[in-house]
């Protein structure tokens, strides 16, 4: 058994994930063989070519339990090599996990280390990142070692320059290489550990804040390199791996023609450069076709491992860049955020929500076919504990059936175990939430409307993902940590983050707002439920201005944020008594009327003077009013209602004026074009402000046909 038949045979048998560099030993233990030629399949037979980018001996068989040439062939003969093809027989799912290498014929620098911004490799050397690319790009050289010369190590040598001086101090007074070979002597140069003490001196020393920074980020990378098990050559590769074929399929469609991964193309122009520079190297061509052939090869591995950082990107048929290993593991829909972190999970459901306005805080409605299918388990085991079915296939049949006895159970076993909402993007604590589910017909999941701004949802077509935690720890923790009664409060500020918005604080408003003149008005009355009686009889309307006294104990808050005497008789109005009466007897009476910030500070008050239950029951009772006062004022706009002010031509004219004398003091050089544009903009900008004001107030002012509507706007 080969090393890398061991490796895949414990590929489950792990207990932890460490990413670091790979060893030139490491590449060729996880390899199968080597792929020498950039064949795929062979054009007639339609089967892998030998040694090629699809090769069976290398990758496995492609049909199952069967060699390549058809020697052997089932089950019985599982494990053997054939002794004429070299396949061994065993499953074609091999070809997902089994790896081949290429032996490269000249060193590559990794372009993760010195592409990749900020350098790693420029930091760990001490060098540019443009200079490295000149180095390994065989446009200059690189002083390895000077020796007696007066050049200094690391230093860069145009082609003239490194002939001169060859010239003037002889081949071997120094030493200077470029390319990858280059880069790699300078690591193996690098002592480390006396590296990380130099910077730690250095770092005393400088007075210079951007060198000192500088230092850190160098003394980062170089005391990450030493601490772990990784050495600095290892940046410069001998040997690249060759991912299985599977995962860079080749695929032959209904018209003949065959689609392939963008992958397989950019391993083929790889094995094409190296054989061709094996060649060369092979028949003694000269210096400078070798090192072309070299730049070459390097740039087409920087192509294969991330084709987007290269000047000259490889480009497909349709003149779009190829899709490179980096391409398919970066970015939203790489490896790991598409396949890894976004996995689909059992036990979890989609759906469209709506707003559920009789729900309570704590409750979400759930469709039926949605908990039937998520507590399935659950109900399948209570129907074999109450002998409705004596084996879960028999359960799992009634569940098709959707006999009664189900629905019943269903109903039990949803009882005290909650489920899971989220919203995308989760992007804090509340994006996720627990709620005890309600039962409801139809495909849409119900949310609470006080929990939307935690979730930052509206209901204008937004889904929302269901999960059920199986464990009993887990329900035990959705219950005390995550139940949306348990995150009243922003974890990031302190203030109420289940708030009423919308139809909730239109209602609250409309309910707390005085208006001069209506029914009622003037009237004093004992208390608030004689207010609550002349209301309920018509005998008082809900915005006219009355006095009432407040019960003993109870001071008055208003507007400017003064406090009453307790028991005070106080003006207000019939709708402000409505409204208070909702709050608990010990919180003050709050006469002013109920914008979005008044309703926050009711809930912030509520919580601190009597705590979270009553502050749940305050909140459902402030959605129930004011859903139920937003219908009852049925307010709406009209065409007849958006009045043109009378004003509008008189601002309209003067504003063209304005722009005409812009204009000409542009044709006569005096502003420049970009001022001409701004103070053009800056006029409509403050006509269309002024005209928007004036229709404002008129709407304040305008009592229409009759007098009933005025001052409905809220300012």
């Amino acid at each position: 058994m080969s090393i890398g038949e061991a490796t895949y045979d414990r590929v489950n048998d792990y207990s932890a994930v460490k990413i670091s560099l790979a060893r030139p030993h490491d590449i060729r233990s996880w390899s199968f063989g080597e792929v020498k030629k950039p064949e795929t399949i062979n054009y007639r037979t339609y089967r892998p070519e030998k040694d090629g980018l699809m090769c069976e001996k290398i990758f496995g068989p492609e049909k199952d339990w069967e060699c390549s040439c058809g020697k052997y062939r089932g089950m019985k003969y599982k494990g053997m090599i054939c002794d004429r093809c070299g396949v061994k027989v065993t499953h074609s799912r091999v070809r997902r996990k089994r790896m081949g290498h290429i032996e490269l014929a000249a060193p590559i620098v990794h372009i993760w280390f010195f592409k990749a911004m900020p350098s790693r490799l420029g930091a760990l050397l001490d060098m540019k990142t443009t200079s490295l690319e000149k180095v390994i790009y065989f446009q200059d050289y690189v002083v390895l070692d000077p020796k007696d010369t007066p050049f200094k190590k690391q230093q860069l040598l145009s082609e003239e320059e490194y002939r001169a001086a060859r010239d003037e101090y002889g081949e071997t007074a120094f030493e200077a290489e470029m390319g990858a070979e280059a880069v790699r002597k300078l690591l193996l140069g690098l002592d480390l550990v006396e590296l990380s003490k130099e910077l730690r001196i250095e770092l005393e020393e400088t007075g210079s804040k951007q060198k000192a920074k500088d230092l850190v980020n160098r003394l980062k990378i170089v005391e990450a390199i030493r601490d772990s098990e990784n050495k600095p050559e290892w940046l410069v590769l001998d040997v690249i791996p060759v991912i299985p074929p599977d995962l860079r399929p080749l695929v032959m469609l209904d018209s003949g023609n065959f689609a392939t991964s963008d992958l397989n193309d950019l391993y083929r122009r790889i094995i094409n450069r190296n054989n061709r520079l094996k060649k060369l190297v092979d028949l003694n061509a000269p210096e400078v076709i070798i090192r072309n052939e070299k730049r070459m090869l390097q740039q087409s591995v920087d192509a294969l491992f991330d084709n987007n950082r290269c000047k000259r990107p490889v480009l497909a048929s349709s003149n779009r860049p190829l899709k490179s290993l980096t391409d398919m593991i970066k970015g939203k829909q790489g490896r790991f955020r598409e396949n890894l972190l976004g996995k689909r999970v059992d036990y979890s459901a989609r759906s469209v929500i709506v707003v559920g306005p009789r729900l309570r805080l704590h409750q979400c409605g759930l469709p039926k076919k949605i908990a039937l299918e998520l507590y399935q388990p659950f109900i399948i085991r209570r129907l074999k504990d109450l002998g409705h079915a004596d084996t879960i296939k028999s359960a799992k049949k009634m569940l098709e059936r959707k006999d009664a006895e189900v629905w019943d159970i269903l109903e039990e076993v949803i009882h005290n175990h909650p489920v899971l909402l989220n919203r995308a993007p989760t992007l804090h604590r509340m994006g996720i939430q627990a709620f005890e589910p309600v039962l409801v017909e139809g495909n849409a999941i119900k949310l609470h409307p006080l929990v939307c701004k935690g979730f930052n949802a509206d209901f204008d077509g937004d889904q929302m993902a269901v999960h059920l935690p199986l464990s009993i720890e887990a329900q035990v923790e959705a219950h005390t940590l995550m139940l949306a009664t348990n995150n009243i409060f922003s974890p990031s500020n302190g203030a109420p983050i289940i708030s009423p918005s919308q139809d909730v604080v239109m209602g609250c408003y409309y309910l707390t707002m005085s208006m001069a003149g209506r029914r009622g008005e003037g009237m004093v009355f004992r208390s608030f439920a004689e207010v609550e009686m002349a209301h309920s009889l018509g005998k008082v309307d809900t915005h006219a201005i009355i006095k009432v006294k407040l019960s003993e104990g109870r001071c008055e808050i208003d507007e400017k944020g003064a406090v009453g005497e307790p028991g005070a008789i106080t003006e207000t109005t019939a709708g402000r008594v409505l409204f208070n009466s909702i709050l608990p007897e010990s919180m003050l009476f709050y006469n002013l009327p109920m914008r979005s910030s008044e309703l926050a500070k009711v809930i912030s008050d509520c919580y601190q003077l009597l705590g979270r239950r009553q502050t749940i029951d305050l909140l459902d009772n402030m959605n129930r009013v004011g859903f139920s006062w937003s219908t009852n004022s049925g307010l709406s706009f009209a065409t007849d209602d958006l009045i043109t002010p009378e004003n509008k031509p008189e601002i309209l004219n003067k504003a063209d004026k304005e722009v005409s004398k812009i204009r000409k003091l542009y044709s006569r050089g005096v502003i420049t074009d970009g001022e001409r544009y701004n103070q053009v903009l800056d006029t409509w900008t403050h006509v269309r402000e002024q005209i928007t004001k004036e229709m404002m107030d008129d709407l304040k002012q305008d009592t229409g046909s009759s007098n009933r509507y005025a001052g409905y706007v809220n300012p």
